[in-house]
């Protein structure tokens, strides 16, 4: 099942790090199946507050979203951008296939129901 680093970055300054790092990461992801979903892109708020940018990897499977993480490769241009840039990031199955919202609300509301 697909798998999704997904990453919420506020803005920042344009450094030469951040530069670099977004020059290097695309060769630390693609060993593991990893490509870009988002990135770069203008995004409309619709409902909250969403400050900053969303980048979005796809994976093959969270197996790989997690070593690609993990890896030497990844963790060291990871301070490349965390130096210069807050955010949150997060590493997330996708739904499988076939998947009915309609029973995860079934199964709530039979929860709700005991």
């Amino acid at each position: 099942m697909t798998a999704y680093a997904i990453a919420h970055l506020r803005e920042a300054a344009p450094h030469p790090e951040i530069a670099e790092y977004i020059e290097r990461i695309t060769a630390t992801f693609e060993p593991y199946g990893g490509r870009f979903l988002v990135h770069g892109a203008q995004h409309e708020v619709r409902e909250g507050g969403w400050p900053g940018h969303v980048v979005v990897i796809g994976f093959p499977g969270i197996a790989e979203a997690r070593a690609w993480w993990d890896s030497a490769a990844y963790q060291g241009i990871a301070p490349l951008r965390s130096r210069h840039i807050e955010g949150d990031i997060i590493l997330v199955d996708g739904v499988p296939e076939g998947y009915d919202p309609a029973v995860t609300a079934k199964a709530m509301r039979d929860a709700l129901a005991s």
